[in-house]
Order: structure tokens, then C-alpha cells, then sequence
């Protein structure tokens, strides 16, 4: 599985580009550059309203640079970083207009990235101690993959694979149309070779002893509750003898903050939570020009 959590430089200059093209459009800010003229200059500050773990700081500044290349951004944290309401997080020096040319696009990077990443520290907090893992999925906003699945690491995250192409996950629309466990791994097997590592959703006790029995790496425990993951569990000890390096669990399907703790007792090695990229809430930030 893919281990590298960020955007390339390729892909976060064609990211922000378009975050920019969007807002700017071919006229740019009419509003501002019709009340300052390009040799009015300024500074700003970008401040968090709420107690956040940051992340989006490298997009912050490709925003910059790509708005105005004269213009100084100055990072006071840095992405994983825990800070209270009220902090400085960074600032801006330069054309007036270039800094509220690009104000809101910095704000919504760093506004829905810190989200994700505040969002997956309250998970990894939640299971603390107990070995499990909070790893993110593929419910991803088209086109922000990159840089979401790099803010659930900035929490204390895993990206979990980044796509379709970096890892074999056999799921149940998989299994039906292959016939079974069996039958799915078995044509993996063959086109990859009888070492290929292999994933496997499992909705039932008994899915997970027939993934089991074909030697499945790990297995994805959907929609189960922590009784049905203890006892795959137990299941999986008893069968130790089928597969001696053992076998990784992962729970996944619809897991709150609130039950995270619970899965993670149960035995899951892993949980995967679609909700850090797809519900969590946005951190309120402000720019806020220094007069």
C-alpha cells in the first residue's frame, strides 16, 4: 500500500490552480482592484476562532505564491500541530490586493483540511492506548484526495490505500459476482501471484473463516458490532495455525466517535472511518488586515 501521505508538487500546483481559477475566474477581484491600485500594500493575519490540530499549511502557501509570487507568507505553525482559539497560525505580507485576491481560498484549505485533521485526533485520542488504529477510506471530495487523506495523517491518521490501483481490496460486489471468498482470492492469486497481499471485506462470522482459510491478510469487518468483531477475533486466534504470521482486523462501516473505543477493545486492529473526510466540520479561520 501506498505509505506516502501528500500531494506531489505536481498535484497540489493543478489543485490550487483550480480552487483559484474558480474564484478568481478572467477578470480576478473586481472589487479590490477597483479601490486599491498595485503599488498599495499591507499585511494580514491569519487567525484559528477554534482550538484545531492544523493541516493545509503547503496549500496555504502554493495559494499564495500562485496569486501573487511577490508576496511573503510567514507560517507560525506547523500542519499536525495542536493550537487554541485565538491563535496566529500565519501572516501575510504584500500587495493588498494579492492578499484578498487570495484570502478565501487559503481560508477553505486550511478551514476544511484542519477540519479532517482535528476530527482524526479526536478518534486517535479516543483509542489510545488500546494498539488500534484510525485509518482513513476512498469517501474522499472528488479531486482533494491527496490532500485529505494528508490532513487524517497530520491527526494521527493512516491513509489506508490511496486509490483503486495501490492495493488489493476484495469487496463484496467482488465476492458476489466471483462466486464466493474463495473464488475472488483465488483470481487475484492467479493474476498477481500466490504472495500478492490481499484484503477482504467480510460481513459474517462465517465470510471472515473462509478469508481466513484462504490466507487473507487482512480482513474488513463491515458494519459489524464489537461483539461480532470479538468473536472474529477468537475465531482468528483459534485458526492461528492457518496463517502463523497472523492476520490484520479491520472494523469499518458507520463507526462514531462515541463507539470508536469500543471497536477498538474489541480487537480491531484497525478501524476505518469514512466520516473524517466526509462529515467532519469545517475550523473557523479568519484573515484579518493589519490596519
Amino acid at each position: 500500500m501506498n505509505d506516502d501521505p501528500g500531494a506531489t508538487t505536481d498535484a497540489l500546483k493543478q489543485i490550487v490552480a483550480i480552487a483559484l481559477e474558480e474564484d478568481l475566474g478572467s477578470e480576478g477581484d473586481i472589487t479590490s482592484n477597483a479601490i486599491f491600485g498595485e503599488a498599495d500594500t499591507g499585511a494580514a493575519r491569519l487567525i484559528t476562532r477554534e482550538t484545531c490540530t492544523i493541516s493545509g499549511m503547503a496549500a496555504a502557501e502554493e495559494v499564495c505564491r500562485q496569486t501573487d509570487p511577490a508576496l511573503v507568507w510567514l507560517p507560525l505553525v506547523g500542519d499536525s500541530q495542536l493550537v487554541p482559539a485565538g491563535a496566529e497560525v500565519a501572516r501575510l505580507d504584500g500587495s493588498i490586493r494579492s492578499i484578498l485576491a487570495a484570502e478565501r481560498t487559503v481560508l477553505n484549505f486550511l478551514s476544511r483540511l484542519s477540519g479532517i485533521a482535528t476530527l482524526t485526533a479526536a478518534f486517535t485520542q479516543a483509542v489510545n492506548g488500546t494498539g488500534a488504529r484510525i485509518a482513513a477510506t476512498r469517501k474522499t471530495s472528488p479531486g482533494l484526495r491527496l490532500l485529505e487523506k494528508t490532513a487524517v495523517v497530520h491527526g494521527g491518521g493512516e491513509l489506508h490505500r490511496i486509490g483503486l490501483y495501490d492495493a488489493i481490496l476484495i469487496k463484496d460486489n467482488h465476492i458476489a459476482a466471483a462466486g464466493g471468498v474463495t473464488g475472488a482470492i483465488a483470481a487475484v492469486r492467479k493474476k498477481h501471484g500466490p504472495d500478492v497481499w490481499i484484503e477482504i471485506e467480510a460481513d459474517t462470522l462465517f465470510q471472515f473463516r473462509e478469508a481466513l482459510a484462504e490466507g487473507a491478510d487482512r480482513v474488513l469487518l463491515d458494519n459489524m458490532t464489537p461483539g461480532s468483531v470479538s468473536e472474529c477475533v477468537a475465531a482468528a486466534a483459534d485458526a492461528e495455525s492457518l496463517k502463523p504470521r497472523g492476520i490484520e482486523i479491520e472494523a469499518s462501516g458507520g463507526i462514531e466517535l462515541s463507539a470508536a473505543r469500543a471497536f477498538a477493545e474489541a480487537g480491531a486492529d484497525i478501524i476505518s472511518v469514512g466520516a473524517l473526510t466526509m462529515a467532519a466540520p469545517g475550523i473557523d479561520f479568519s484573515l484579518e488586515v493589519v490596519e
